[in-house]
């Protein structure tokens, strides 16, 4: 097998457009490097750049509407039900903000007349370092670019193998007519600032610096000009608002040197770019390097090489080979090199799109080039949001998670509002299926299928307590537990008794899809969809948990545990199915990229074919029946589809399903395709990978429970199972050669390989050895 890892992008051309692109970060600053020659672009984002300030939403009339809704809903009158709801309950204003562009920085180089020879563009994903390389000439080009965490600034690096070949003129721009200002501020530098939107929007300062080796440099007008120079840096900083008005996280350490003068975002842009100015870029280069690789050094995966060579190829012609290229064959070429190459690409992306004290990630990240987005590029937390933190803890980014939890408190503050205007219940929060970043939870669009869906809170909040069984961290627990609390109290108050005694949620969809009764009425509002009961049932047992270790709330905990006996159960349909709805409707779209009514199956284990074996197998109908009928055909639907097939050990739809979301929705640049771009695929088929090879299910830790017979030879270090354990493990011809189980704090676990069963006893920093072959 081939011991080296799989870590670099590489193309053989200048990206033509964004799916081409490639993206660097520091977690906070984005940019998309297109390697052009003669004019070099590179898209910036900031994670706190959104289009105004926090809207209040709630539907004054939402408290009538929802009477009149439930009263309907129980009446079976859909139509009208729907219509009440989307003139009382949907949002005043339909729409929460939305992310938005930095702009653009440009490069323009002036003397590349020559001919140009053996042009390479790369993305080494183990150092966090894009470079572009070619001869013009005889002349040796190479251009590094990299966004540093340490030094809070994406850095680019010129050189050539000549003295005195390099000539450009930089800016930044590209926002339209949403730019203030674009001018010198300082000796070589230039500043571009910009607000987005209303008097209590977000405003940023854009600083780009630069220094060189030889030649001439000065402001020229509102760019950088530089002449004949042997080497030249390049610094672009970037800050907020958001951050000056300490509106991030707590303990955000992007509010330093209090004492600067002037507007205090635009002294600290300037201040980041002298201070990394002040520093070599190899200085600056090895403390990225370093700050990066104690994260992504964490994990190492190694699969054996099937690909017949193809590995030599450039990364978009291996993607495009795994699609067939567009001709008709039986079964996609093998490439387990590019499984991992994407494993590692998701690691990349967390790391680079997001950080402790900065924004968790939207549907694009921090890579987004469009004023009005896709979906705005929001938080969309009816599955989403969510998916793009499936990998964080499994593949030990554990603290890459805290973003979500600080977003998370905003959306509790503001959804407290929500439950009290919109459904008048005082204890507890609600947020519908999108937020932005301020925290807004109201309903968001017109969109029946999904506006009027009050579980995003719910479902955020399971994410609490997984990041305690994963870390063992009682503090956080202590901290954060109001958050899981408040989201169950919500639901004592909302649930109502159908017309058989469960209690259910009313009104709700299962997002974005419709059903059709039996008279042929479409309908997407519903008392009680499966999916709402399931995310409940995981709440209120993560809220019993969390009570029961801290030992608080025992009256709530007693209160939840008599609700949930009265929560529906997962229940087979006519087809064999796990049903999407209380009642058992068809669905209209028989193939839709939803599949709600499985969240029992994956991200939860409620059904697992070793616990629950008959509603396994109903949700092995359930995917055959959507996937016959058009299913996955969108990037993140592909991969949730990945990791329900990894729960049910079926290793051959695991496989088949990654070689899909690889071939038929994956870009050049490996971003998710939905189509357009969104990140979450490429968390969702991250996740997937890691779900073959690991899982915690029902209490135990399960070693290689999907793994596909292509990757027949591999091993994998540093994969994290709940219990606070660290798992490295080799497997020859499909089968563990050797495990190590490593205990972070005192305690007990029981551990399967195939059919056998061990259970182990484990004090803090003690590694125990099991499966040796």
């Amino acid at each position: 097998m081939a011991q080296d890892k799989e870590v670099l992008l590489k193309y053989t051309n200048p990206a033509k457009d964004f799916n081409e692109a490639m993206p660097i970060g520091n977690g906070r600053i984005g940019g998309m490097v297109y390697g052009g020659i003669e004019k070099d672009l590179i898209g910036l984002n900031e994670d706190s750049i959104w289009s105004g300030g926090l809207r209040h939403r709630v539907n004054p009339d939402s408290l009538e509407g929802l009477k009149e809704v439930r009263e309907l809903l129980f009446k079976g009158d859909i139509p009208a039900a729907e219509k009440i709801a989307f003139s009382k309950m949907q949002g005043i204003n339909p729409n929460s903000r939305h992310y938005m562009p930095l702009g653009d920085l440009t490069i323009d180089f002036t003397n590349e007349n020559g001919h140009k020879t053996n042009y390479s563009r790369t993305l080494d994903i183990e150092n966090a370092i894009a470079t572009v390389k070619y001869n013009n000439g005889k002349t040796e080009v190479t251009r590094q670019y990299l966004a540093s965490a340490p030094d809070n600034a994406l850095i680019i690096h010129l050189t050539a193998s000549e003295a005195g070949k390099i000539t450009c003129i930089a800016g930044i721009d590209g926002r339209d007519d949403y730019y203030d200002n674009n001018r010198p501020c300082g000796e070589n530098m230039i500043m571009y600032t910009g607000g987005c939107g209303s008097r209590d929007g977000i405003f940023f300062a854009a600083v780009l610096g630069a220094s060189c080796k030889g030649g001439r440099l000065r402001t020229l007008g509102n760019k950088i000009s530089i002449e004949d120079a042997d080497e030249v840096t390049f610094a672009l900083t970037v800050r907020t608002s958001f951050y000056e008005y300490s509106l991030c996280a707590e303990g955000d350490k992007l509010n330093a040197d209090p004492e600067l003068s002037g507007n205090k975002y635009e002294g600290r842009a300037i201040d980041d770019a002298k201070k990394a100015l002040a520093k070599t870029f190899d200085e600056i280069k090895k403390a990225h390097i370093e700050d990066y690789k104690k994260y992504f050094d964490r994990v190492e995966l190694l699969l054996n090489d099937n690909s017949d060579g193809a590995r030599k190829l450039p990364t978009d012609e291996r993607i495009s080979r795994l699609s067939g290229n567009g001709s008709i064959i039986k079964k996609a070429p093998a490439d387990n090199k590019l499984m991992e190459l994407y494993f590692n690409f998701g690691r990349y992306l967390m790391i680079s799109g997001s950080r402790p004290g900065t924004q968790p990630l939207n549907l694009q990240g921090i890579w987004n080039k469009d004023m009005w987005p896709a979906w705005g590029s929001k938080y969309t937390v009816n599955i989403n949001t969510e998916m793009n933190y499936w990998p964080a803890e499994s593949c030990n980014l554990s603290e890459f998670h805290e973003p979500l939890f600080d977003l998370m408190e905003r959306v509790c503050e503001n959804g407290r509002k929500t439950a009290k205007e919109m459904y008048g219940i005082e204890k507890g929060f609600v947020c519908h299926h999108n937020t932005d970043i301020w925290g807004d939870t109201a309903p968001q669009d017109e969109w029946i299928p999904a506006t009027i869906w009050p579980m995003s809170g719910a479902w955020l909040a399971t994410h609490v307590f997984e990041h305690y069984e994963y870390t063992g961290d009682i503090k956080f627990l202590e901290k954060k537990y109001h958050l899981i609390k408040e989201a169950a109290e919500f639901f004592t108050e909302f649930l109502i008794e159908d017309s058989e005694g469960r209690l259910v949620t009313a009104p709700s969809v299962s997002p974005e899809n419709t059903y059709m009764t039996d008279k042929g009425i479409k309908g997407c509002l519903c008392i009680g969809p499966s999916m709402d009961s399931q995310i409940i049932t995981v709440l209120f047992e993560d809220v019993i948990k969390a009570s029961e270790i801290l030992g608080v709330d025992k009256d709530l905990a007693d209160k939840l545990k008599e609700m949930l006996k009265r929560l529906p159960k997962p229940e087979i349909g006519k087809y064999g199915q796990i049903k999407e709805w209380a009642v058992d409707y068809d669905e209209v779209e028989i193939g839709h990229r939803h599949i709600s009514q499985l969240f029992a199956l994956y991200p939860a284990d409620l059904i697992t074919p070793k616990k629950t074996p008959e509603l396994a197998k109903g949700a092995r109908a359930t995917l055959e029946r959507r996937l016959s009928n058009g299913g996955g055909h969108t990037g993140w639907s592909r991969a949730w589809i990945a990791n329900m097939w990894a729960r049910l050990y079926d290793s051959e739809k695991v496989y088949e399903n990654l070689v899909k979301l690889l071939g038929n929705s994956t870009n050049p640049n490996m971003f998710d395709n939905h189509p357009p771009f969104q990140i979450d695929g490429n968390f969702g088929g991250e996740a997937a990978i890691a779900e073959a090879l690991l899982q915690c299910t029902n209490g135990e830790i399960i070693l290689l429970p999907a793994l596909p017979k292509e990757w027949s030879e591999g091993s994998v270090k540093g994969l994290r199972a709940k219990g606070g354990y660290t798992i490295n493990m080799s497997w020859k011809n499909g089968k563990i050669s050797s495990a190590e189980i490593i205990a972070d704090c005192d305690g007990e676990c029981d551990v399967r390989i195939g059919d056998d069963a061990k259970h182990l006893t484990l004090k803090a920093g003690e590694c125990s050895v099991v499966g040796v072959r």
